[in-house]
């Protein structure tokens, strides 16, 4: 053996061992965070497939099934005002082709009467609330009521206005900030750093490769929510791309690198809480929670807490 594999295997060894320890126990180097809620139910556009997406009458009826958090998107309307939308364009929602940024509030028009629910191809929600709403309407409508604020376009401006609302409404610990770009996350941060925030596309590489590295038990986490797809609904209810090629081999990469307990387990035990998104069959919801997570987000709310109040979680 050469004095350079005499001594690395040795080391190699040690630190296999080491890293394993400490992935198992990351409290003897992290205080974990306290969260001041877990997000069991978390309801996906306000619970868009009972009814229409991101409408106050969806929302309610989330919270008649005791939903533990709001997944909404937002954007900004000409006036200037912060909207509760997941598409920036409004065709799919409304049939008319104009950006939400291009009219008033008060000119932005009524959703379809029904609209296809998108994780869940060919099933349609309708409603009798068709009126598109201000973020400060779902605050005022539901003061303790978490809720998950995506951020999908770098306008700062929307940054701003998203934070002075949380402050003015006392939100700070229960909105959380989320967006797949780092740039705009940065912003939300620094426009309010006392709110939560999930990991951003490029940061959850980084921690997953970190976890395959031994490195994740060293390295500290500001995240506090993990909100990740579950790889077995690609090329079923989510086709991230045209190719159905592509799809299936998304899914069998993202399926081994992904569904690992012992990741999971790390993250919940540092204070992250994972959420999968967004599941709607009783199938996925079982995947879920077996392999740890701390919650699911579907667009079938009811569904999802008919499945936890008959597997006895609280």
């Amino acid at each position: 053996m050469s004095p350079l594999l005499y001594y690395a295997v040795p080391a190699l060894g040690s630190y296999a061992m080491l890293s394993i320890f400490f992935l198992r126990r990351p409290r003897l180097l992290h205080a974990p965070r306290e969260p001041t809620f877990q997000a069991r139910l978390a309801a996906h556009r306000g619970g868009s497939g009972e009814l229409l997406e991101n409408t106050l009458e969806a929302m309610e009826n989330s919270m008649t099934q005791r939903a533990d958090l709001l997944e909404l998107d937002c954007w900004l309307s000409r006036d200037g005002v912060v909207v509760v939308s997941h598409d920036e364009n409004l065709s799919r929602q409304s049939g008319l082709n104009r950006d939400v940024g291009s009219l008033d509030f008060e000119e932005l028009p009524l959703y379809k009467e029904e609209l296809e629910v998108y994780f869940s191809p060919g099933h349609y929600a309708h409603g009798s609330d068709r009126h598109m709403v201000r973020l400060e309407d779902v605050f005022q409508r539901f003061p303790r009521m978490p809720v998950s604020v995506e951020i999908k376009k770098d306008n700062e401006e929307l940054i701003h206005k998203v934070a002075d609302l949380v402050r003015h409404f006392d939100r700070n610990k229960i909105t959380i900030w989320a967006s797949e770009k780092n740039s705009v996350m940065k912003k939300c941060k620094e426009a309010n750093p006392e709110m939560p925030f999930s990991f951003t596309i490029s940061r959850a590489v980084w921690m997953l490769l970190l976890y395959y590295l031994g490195l994740l038990p060293f390295v500290p986490i500001h995240e506090s929510f993990f909100l990740c797809f579950l790889p077995s609904i690609i090329n079923r209810t989510y086709f991230p791309f045209s190719s159905s090629v592509m799809n299936r081999l998304a899914e069998v990469l993202s399926r081994w690198v992904i569904m690992r307990k012992s990741l999971i387990r790390h993250l919940e035990q540092r204070g992250i809480q994972v959420v999968f998104w967004c599941l709607n069959q009783e199938s996925d919801f079982e995947t879920a929670y077996q392999l740890g997570a701390t919650g699911v987000m579907t667009d079938y709310p009811t569904a999802l807490r008919h499945y936890l109040d008959s597997h006895g979680a609280t």
